[in-house]
């Protein structure tokens, strides 16, 4: 029998699986889809913005104790420094071993500041190697390079807009048919293209032509490729660890006894297909992942143990007036409350289950987006979570 079966395939229980299968558990993973790594730029947000959007965190690591006290049952205020710097070391150590090397500084505790598609600042704490030359508190000038005819990203106004930030930034263009002969193509067939080293090389001799001393150059490209590469990778070691992944798995029903989980079922041609296990783990999402699910009588619901969910009450209560208020809206702090070894409980405190743990955007008492978060929530609760199960 499969010691862990992890439930979703975002960076949450991608990683979770990982550290189990590191440990020599029997992993597998059933997930109905990919999660987020797959529509953003690939950096690990850890906190940008706490307790709402309006003051930027610079460093993030110390800002920790602030969460803990403003927000007692927040996620991060689960886990000990030292389990959030071991889930962060883990994490670079595990991504020069797959081949897509991570930075960031993880003793001095500072942000990255790199520049959004429009050209906005964002922080971030980790971020792929290729992007480290991005950071904003450098003061070399840059050149923002795109593609003619390619979608939706736009060099004139990513360097306007850095400009007005105090960043030295100017545009310039290249010929699409420098990599490809196609003249419809997506931004993720891009990408492949530059695959090729022959291609790759063609496009570094002509931006070494653009470029004028001191500059460093940004090429423009989509913004989900290195998340989608770091999927494919984890994934990849995952099977090499003798795990399985499983996805299009859409899961439709469990089985328990007392208060352990026996089985989860997952929709397939014929029938159900049940997946068993010693001990499952529950990784989502939240509402935006589909973890969370709510209809137009203003029931919400998790979606596979129908576990309790901290949530508004009604409905009305579900959003603010302003669209984008500094202190977001409720229903995206809605999740699973857990204990402090990420089981989930009742609202009397109560385990709900002896073998189920949760990690990721699922849990209750934050909103990783708003917060900057998401990433950082992801990979040290789900390091945390999965280390807990294999100690039961």
């Amino acid at each position: 029998m499969t010691e862990l079966v992890v439930i979703g395939a975002g960076l949450a229980g991608l990683i979770a699986a990982t550290r189990a299968a590191q440990a020599g558990h029997q992993v597998k993973i059933v997930a109905k889809g990919f999660g987020a790594t797959h529509w953003h730029a690939g950096s690990i947000d850890l906190l940008g913005y706490f307790p709402n959007e309006t003051i930027a965190i610079q460093r993030p690591l110390d800002a920790m104790r602030d969460v803990a006290r403003v927000q007692p049952q927040h996620p991060y205020a689960l886990l000990s420094d030292a389990q959030i710097t071991d889930a962060l070391k883990n994490f670079l150590a595990l991504t020069r071993e797959i081949g897509l090397p991570y930075v960031g500084a993880i003793q001095d505790g500072d942000n990255l500041w790199l520049p959004s598609p429009v050209g906005a600042a964002r922080p971030t704490f980790l971020a792929p190697h290729a992007q480290r030359a991005g950071d904003l508190t450098r003061a070399e000038p840059m050149l923002i390079v795109g593609l003619r005819g390619m979608r939706d990203f736009y060099p004139e106004l990513i360097a306007e807009n850095l400009g007005k930030q105090g960043h030295p930034a100017r545009a310039a263009f290249l010929p699409l048919d420098l990599i490809t002969d196609r003249r419809d193509i997506t931004t993720v067939q891009l990408a492949y293209a530059l695959d090729d080293p022959a291609r790759r090389a063609r496009l570094a001799s002509e931006l070494k032509k653009l470029a004028q001393a001191g500059e460093r150059i940004g090429v423009i490209g989509p913004n989900s490729v290195p998340g989608i590469r770091l999927t494919n990778a984890l994934c990849n070691h995952l099977r090499q660890l003798g795990a399985r992944v499983d996805v299009n798995m859409d899961v439709i029903a469990f089985r328990a006894e007392g208060d352990r989980v026996l089985w989860i079922e997952s929709e397939a041609s014929g029938r159900p297909l049940k997946h068993r296990a010693e001990k499952f783990l529950l990784a989502t999402g939240g509402i935006l992942g589909g973890g969370i699910n709510t209809d137009h009588t203003g029931k919400i619901r998790e979606t596979i143990f129908d576990m309790p969910l901290v949530a508004p009450r009604d409905r009305g209560q579900w959003f603010r007036a302003r669209f984008f208020d500094p202190a977001g809206h409720p229903i995206f702090r809605a999740g699973i409350p857990v204990n402090r070894e990420f089981q989930p409980v009742d609202a009397n405190g109560a385990r709900v289950f002896a073998n189920v743990w949760a990690a990721g955007s699922t849990l209750a008492h934050c909103d990783p987006i708003l917060e900057r978060a998401l990433e950082g929530i992801a990979i040290t609760t789900g390091s945390a979570a999965a280390c807990f199960a294999g100690q039961k």
